[in-house]
């Protein structure tokens, strides 16, 4: 089995993200897309709309002009078989083992979505480490972003900041909804380090939970999607009573 090679293993570990170009064929991203389309037209649930979120971009309420755009199709893993296929596969198993350790489990509460993009309406995502909303043992988790298509600034592909899962960031430096502030001189300077992550279909992006992250917004005519899941070593508990302990891990294969 294909696996990362020790300078992309180190390249994750120096700046908190990798990315495995060409992972998923093209054919396993056009069917998965395939039924992502189908339920965004049905508005199939659980869903989250770009007016829940109130972020820049997005639509005044569900009852506005675009209220009713879907930001992502929740919980994937249950969804539809392809996408249990493509969270639990080899490829993607054996990678994991060497991120985080030879047992690791996937989390159904956290991202466990496909990203849907969507033009006109799309919100813009502030800067921000996914830790800062999950509550485990430990800060160590790994999320799998599977392009499938192409993502670049145009429509809307992530930012990150290399090396920032690594610095220790104060609770000042965040604003009330735990966006890291980009208006203070000290986050100025940590951003000027950020890089675009732009993938082409079938491009896998594995980075830190704790890694800085943002996005913008989709500035072109066709909606974006992109699988995307969430991992960690199976002794790294969720905490009890927290939405990160709210469903069941699911174990990957050895």
């Amino acid at each position: 089995m294909p696996v990362f090679a020790p300078a992309e293993v180190e390249c994750f570990e120096r700046n908190g993200f990798v990315i495995a170009r060409g992972l998923a064929s093209r054919e396993r991203c056009e069917r998965m897309k395939a039924v992502a389309q189908r339920h965004l037209a049905a508005e199939i649930g659980p869903l989250e709309y770009e007016a829940q979120v109130r972020y820049p971009g997005s639509p005044a309420s569900l009852e506005a002009s675009g209220g009713h755009t879907v930001r992502r199709l929740l919980q994937a893993y249950a969804r539809d078989s392809l996408f249990r296929e493509w969270a639990t596969s080899p490829e993607m198993a054996a990678r994991l083992r060497q991120l985080l350790r030879p047992d690791v489990e996937l989390s159904q509460a956290h991202h466990n979505c496909v990203m849907t993009k969507n033009p006109a309406f799309s919100s813009s995502t502030g800067w921000h480490q996914d830790i800062r909303y999950w509550s485990f043992q430990k800060p160590e988790l790994v999320s799998v972003w599977l392009a499938l298509g192409p993502e670049h600034e145009e429509n809307g592909c992530l930012w990150l900041v290399p090396g920032s899962h690594r610095v220790e960031l104060r609770r000042a430096q965040y604003d009330d909804d735990r966006f890291f502030r980009a208006d203070i001189d000290e986050n100025r300077e940590i951003l000027q380090a950020k890089a675009a992550a732009e993938l082409d279909q079938g491009d896998v992006l594995f980075f830190h939970c704790r890694l800085l992250h943002a996005a913008g917004r989709n500035r072109t005519a066709r909606t974006k999607f992109a699988a995307v899941f969430t991992y960690h070593a199976a002794d790294n508990h969720p905490l009890p009573d927290t939405r990160s302990a709210s469903l069941p891990e699911i174990p990957l294969p050895a």
